[in-house]
């Protein structure tokens, strides 16, 4: 069976792998389609937490179910689902908690264990989530909303919020097409003036802001005087996740959802003079799937401008440094099996 292997930072492989079999409470799904995403690339450059190669990557996936095997979860065969790739281990404090993304020995799929860059694979049935309206393209991308659903359910955004995002990448869009939904005034900040277009025309972003010296004053004027009360920071840069503490306004809540190695840095007396909020937002939560399945099902949620690039997994090791990483045209890519 064919299997796409990242062997190092910046080669992938085609490898025949065995056919999987059946663990108990596991299901046997057929990978249709794999969204490409930031993990994916910073694991592709080597600059990706959390990592260890050789791994097949893919954890963006829409699936079909095969086999239910033995505790089906309501599943049959021929279901069409959505792959939450967290797999925890349910019995540690955050688990025990109702927080089983980031349960104390999580082991993500294509992350920490190998993911679904293959045409079958043996997958936790509970962690499969089922719409019988969603195509798999869809279904694909259901966990990249996911990690924006609940860095916006972290942010707590109520209508009389003014809520700045940074960055417009994919987990960036994510994060937008919730703070939409939360009805608050949104503010979008990118350095690329084409992803900040891409906001206005095609998620109906009002305001855009041009990261840069000019940043603060722009804020100012979209809110009346003054900042926003909500920060969410989508880049993973150490730079701009530093920013965010100048650009948030007295009692705000800052939420970082973007990641890198290393460490951010900020200046006490200013957090406390603003009294701030701080939350990291790692991945999302079961009953997150199920609501964003349920919002693009009907309508409220549009995955389709997105995607700007498709090819094949057996293509994958040549189109993939060649055409995806570091391209800045590239929004969403999708990997079709």
């Amino acid at each position: 069976m064919l299997q796409i292997v990242l062997e190092k930072p910046g080669q992938f492989v085609a490898a025949e792998g065995p056919e999987p079999t059946l663990a108990p409470g596991e299901a046997l799904v057929r990978v249709h389609r794999i969204g490409v995403c930031g993990t994916d690339l910073h694991a592709f450059a080597g600059k990706q937490p959390f990592f260890s190669y050789p791994r097949i990557l893919g954890h963006e996936l829409g699936v079909e179910v095969i086999d239910p095997g033995s505790d089906p979860h309501g599943l049959k065969a021929g279901d069409r689902c959505s792959v939450e790739p967290y797999i925890n281990c349910s019995h540690c404090i955050a688990c025990r908690r109702g927080k089983p993304n980031c349960c104390t020995d999580l082991k993500v799929l294509g992350v920490h264990i190998d993911g679904g860059m293959r045409p079958l694979f043996a997958v936790p049935a509970r962690k499969l989530h089922c719409s019988a309206k969603l195509d798999y393209e869809q279904l694909a991308l259901v966990e990249t909303l996911g990690i924006g659903a609940h860095a916006v359910e972290r942010a707590e955004p109520k209508k009389e919020d003014f809520v700045l995002v940074i960055g417009a990448g994919p987990i960036g869009l994510s994060v937008i097409q919730f703070a939409l939904v939360s009805g608050a005034t949104l503010a979008v900040m990118d350095v690329s003036e084409t992803r900040l277009a891409f906001c206005r025309d095609q998620l109906g972003v009002k305001h855009t802001v041009t990261a840069g010296p000019e940043a603060l004053n722009q804020l100012k004027t979209i809110g009346g005087g003054d900042l926003p009360t909500i920060v969410i920071d989508a880049t993973g840069n150490p730079k701009s996740m530093a920013g965010t503490f100048d650009l948030i306004a007295h009692g705000g809540r800052i939420v970082f959802v973007g990641l890198f190695q290393g460490d951010v840095t900020f200046n006490d007396t200013n957090f406390h003079r603003r009294e701030l909020t701080l939350c990291a937002s790692r991945n999302a939560l079961p009953q997150t799937f199920r609501d964003i399945i349920h919002l693009v099902e009907t309508g409220r949620v549009n995955t389709k401008p997105w995607i700007t690039h498709r090819f094949a997994l057996a293509d994958t090791p040549t189109v993939f440094p060649e055409k995806i990483a570091g391209n800045p045209a590239v929004l969403k890519a999708i990997i079709e099996v």
